[in-house]
């Protein structure tokens, strides 16, 4: 059966620390590996950072620009050069690529999700290679993905792929920080979520210079992924070579193995496809029959409404101190949520007027976060 590798290169990696100009030799070997690949019979999605860096190269700047207007600007020069770059070097290796730019609108609205969906599976059974990146150009900060790795991650989990690289500028995960930390043990397999959760806490957040990216962003994106089933791997980017080695079976890198049950794809999309647009705070009676028992949420269990949102819109469900436990889509809009909160079903209707749904989010509408 053909297989799916959706492998993401980091700034890091595609730059030179110094400069921001792009490392030739890596992206050239890079190109090399995924045509191996594709020759080989692997279906390949290269998901590329980069613009914002090669666009301050380009214009000279010294520091990655902090507004977002400049940094529009600054990417739009930047993504012309490097989507010339790769293009070049795939055309001299005879394979078709094609430039994808997300928004997470296109993720949030579950019309485009499908559509994009449909984009990625027939440019794979064409044979080419999507280069995907942000669409920085037109993203506003409400509706950015925030990182690469955490887009890589979506888009695995969208075209259900079966691996996932996160090739950055380290070799593999570490207990601490190998470049302050000089006995760091490397670790080799994170076997289930709870060690994601733990080692979340030990992770540094900063990337580099001309980078958004850091462990923690890599580690959240293994999240998702290995909750749609898809083998992530952290590698270093220098090598890419390596890519094919770990394919073989060699040791290389941090594995993280995908869940024996992955969640549904709608539940996937819920979860972290769409942008929660309020907060739910429940009573600890609430927050247990969710997290413990899959329950549906009810209004008697919600303590707080915040947000203004409508009906089908995708809220946090948090405990009292603010923690979101889950996401998950409401039967009712945030005027009417205020009028039952607290209150039992049986009451629904005569505070309200009409008969409405018994729970506020349904279990097949809601996802453990």
């Amino acid at each position: 059966m053909t297989k799916t590798i959706v492998v993401k290169i980091g700034t890091s990696s595609l730059t030179q620390p110094e400069t921001g100009q792009l490392a030739l030799s890596t992206i050239a070997t890079l190109a090399e590996t995924l045509c191996d690949l594709r020759r080989q019979g692997y279906k390949v999605i290269l998901v590329s950072s980069g613009a914002v860096g090669v666009g301050c190269a380009r214009l000279g700047l010294t520091q990655r620009p902090k507004a977002i207007a400049l940094k529009q600007a600054v990417a739009a020069v930047g993504q012309g050069r490097l989507i010339r770059v790769y293009d070049d070097l795939f055309t001299t290796l005879q394979q078709p690529i094609a430039q994808v730019l997300l928004s997470r609108k296109d993720l949030v609205e579950r019309s485009h999700y499908l559509n994009v969906y449909n984009t990625f599976r027939e440019l794979l059974e064409l044979g080419v290679i999507p280069v995907v990146n942000e669409n920085d150009t037109v993203a506003v900060e409400e509706l950015k993905f925030g990182d690469n790795d955490t887009l890589s991650a979506l888009v695995a989990s969208l075209v259900k792929a079966d691996w996932l690289f996160l090739l950055t500028d380290v070799d593999r995960l570490y207990s601490a920080d190998p470049r302050s930390v000089p006995d760091a043990q490397p670790i080799a397999l994170v076997s289930n979520i709870k060690e994601l959760a733990e080692l979340q806490v030990k992770t540094g957040t900063q990337g580099s210079q001309w980078g958004t990216g850091g462990m923690v962003t890599k580690i959240s994106a293994a999240r998702i992924a290995i909750a749609a089933g898809v083998r992530t791997v952290i590698t270093q980017g220098r090598y890419p070579h390596n890519i094919e080695k770990i394919l073989q079976g060699e040791a290389i890198g941090t594995h993280f193995e995908p869940q024996p049950e992955p969640t549904s794809a709608r539940k996937r999309w819920i979860a972290y496809g769409s942008v929660p647009a309020g907060k739910l705070y429940l009573d600890e009676g609430a927050v247990l029959a969710i997290s413990g028992s899959g329950k549906s949420l009810l209004g008697a269990g919600i303590t707080v409404v915040e947000g203004e949102f409508d009906t089908q819109d995708a809220v946090q469900l948090c405990d009292k101190n603010g923690h979101e436990i889950a996401r998950g889509l409401v039967n009712y809009n945030s005027t009417e949520l205020q009028k039952i909160r607290g209150r039992r079903s049986s009451e629904i209707a005569a505070i309200l007027g009409y008969v409405g749904a018994e729970t506020v989010v349904h279990r097949d509408n809601l996802v453990l976060t």
